[in-house]
């Protein structure tokens, strides 16, 4: 595998992502004949309570690069290269809006559906983004995610 043949592409922002947000055709190459897509959104219910909203916070120049690295470690846990597209958004979001978009392209099916999987597991467990939810009752409550300092 030549790593240097990957294309890994990042953005975190309050910018919106909207399904016609990514060209796909400005990533396709010929030597991938696959791509993987997913679409996180804003889900009205989260451990039995009506979300009306939530809101992201992150910081973003750290972000960036832990995702930079997500996205080069996922393409080596699949064994390929390739390119891997992150887009996460920050701010305050209503439900059923996209938050995060991710994109792999690969030689082959399979590798594409591994490191997608692998880039959204590993963004939830180490990029320094948090979440906040706003519930219809008016209560509010950040979500388990990532610690900056290790548990200190």
């Amino acid at each position: 595998m030549n790593a240097s043949l990957n294309r890994i592409e990042i953005e975190v922002s309050d910018s919106p992502i909207g399904a016609d947000s990514i060209c796909l055709q400005e990533f396709i190459r010929p030597d991938c004949g696959a791509c993987d897509l997913f679409f996180g959104t804003v889900r009205g219910r989260n451990h039995g309570k009506d979300v009306v909203a939530v809101s992201y916070d992150a910081f973003v120049p750290l972000a960036r690069a832990e995702l930079r690295r997500i996205g080069e470690e996922a393409l080596g846990a699949a064994n390929t290269q390739g390119t891997v597209v992150i887009r996460h958004r920050t701010g305050k979001l209503a439900v059923g809006e996209l938050s995060v978009l991710i994109a792999v392209f690969t030689p082959h099916r399979a590798q594409a559906f591994e490191a997608c999987r692998f880039v959204i597991e590993e963004l939830k467990k180490r990029a320094p983004i948090w979440k906040k939810e706003f519930y219809r009752d008016g209560e509010t409550e950040w979500l388990k995610g990532h610690s900056l300092c290790g548990g200190l």
